[in-house]
């Protein structure tokens, strides 16, 4: 019996912490999608292999769009949890962001021509500018949040309204067209691997972000300030250059999204690219159990929270709901999500966890 009790105790223990991990919130979901899907169709994580037109090896079904997609959404996730940890705001101008980059690099492959014989510059050159232009606009971002102290959602919104504008400015309104099949390789596949190459670049973008975090002190700093900014500032931190360094970081990812985005398609839909996603980006932040008041972080929960926002997205599609419709189901999210992490709904859950835990301590008494 006494052995019994004890077991009891440990395992309400290991779920005690288990729940309280950041990482707990965005694995529950996944679960309940999972569970769902797998009651409503269990053929939804059926994974074919073929051959696409030209004869390569293929992979495909649910679980390969959702890893493929889903990758996009975990590199903006990166750059989202940083900013939000470090400015207490989100940025709301990703989207637009996406539209500069993507342009950009079709500009330097195509140079003046719509739909150029040849690449008029290497691909590499093409991104590594647009990363530039990219981090540019973030820092623009950047200044405005850190050195005139404007609220980050308000500062975005005006790359947010003028982007997209701005994305078709840069090609004249042209939809430039490149006709080089290794472009398509970095959004689509690469010749005998089966396996999409944006989940590659977004492993890539992992491991890169895991490593600084572990070997600087990048995260450290980003939560001091996040936390409280006037300690942070006088324990010699910099909160501006920071807040600043976050949204140029925030560039960075927007140029790799950018690259894919433009590279599924060989050219770019300035209207439509990357519409709404930084919504999404910002509710993988939440999902990830990432307060968007700022301060403390985690990132892995934040990534995973991005390939459980892209569950939902394939599954919403495959059970033919429409995309006019997806917004609102994961506004309800958003809205479950910020209700959840409120100070006082997380008062009132741990009151109750007190008082189911002294009621077993007297049952087991």
């Amino acid at each position: 019996m006494e052995k019994t009790n004890m077991n009891k105790k440990s395992a309400g223990q290991m779920l005690k912490n288990l729940t309280r991990k950041q990482i707990f919130i965005p694995i529950v979901a996944l679960l309940l999608l999972a569970l769902f899907n797998l009651i409503m169709d269990p053929g939804f994580y059926q994974i074919k292999f073929g051959y696409n037109s030209a004869g390569s090896p293929v992979l495909s079904g649910y679980i390969i769009t959702i890893l493929d997609n889903g990758s996009e959404l975990a590199i903006l996730a990166i750059g989202m949890t940083l900013v939000t940890a470090a400015t207490g705001g989100q940025d709301i101008s990703v989207g637009a962001a996406i539209a500069i980059a993507g342009s950009v690099i079709l500009r330097v492959l195509c140079g003046t021509e719509a739909r150029p014989a040849e690449l008029q510059a290497p691909i590499i050159v093409a991104f590594l500018v647009a990363c530039v232009v990219a981090m540019l606009f973030g820092a623009f971002n950047g200044i405005l949040v850190a050195q005139f102290k404007i609220q980050p959602m308000v500062a975005t919104l005006i790359l947010y309204t003028a982007g997209r504008n701005i994305a078709a400015w840069i090609n004249q309104n042209q939809l430039p067209i490149v006709s080089d099949a290794t472009f398509g390789y970095f959004g689509g596949m690469i010749p005998g691997i089966p396996i999409p190459t944006p989940v590659f670049i977004a492993i890539a973008c992992i491991v890169i972000t895991a490593l600084a975090l572990k070997f600087t002190n990048l995260g450290l700093y980003t939560q001091s300030v996040g936390i409280n900014e006037s300690s942070s500032r006088l324990n010699g931190l910099n909160p501006k250059f920071i807040k600043f360094i976050t949204f140029v970081i925030l560039g960075l990812c927007v140029a790799v999204v950018g690259l894919i985005k433009v590279s599924r398609l060989s050219t770019i839909n300035y209207s439509v690219i990357a519409k709404d996603i930084e919504m999404d980006a910002i509710l993988a932040v939440a999902l990830g159990g990432n307060a968007l008041s700022g301060g403390k972080f985690n990132m892995p929960a934040s990534i995973m929270g991005a390939y459980t926002i892209q569950f939902l997205t394939t599954t919403l599609y495959k059970f033919k709901v429409a995309s006019e419709a997806l917004p609102a189901y994961k506004a309800v999210v958003v809205i479950i999500l910020v209700v959840m992490s409120a100070p006082i709904v997380k008062e009132r859950l741990a009151s109750l966890g007190k008082k189911l835990r002294a009621h077993n301590a007297k049952e087991v008494g």
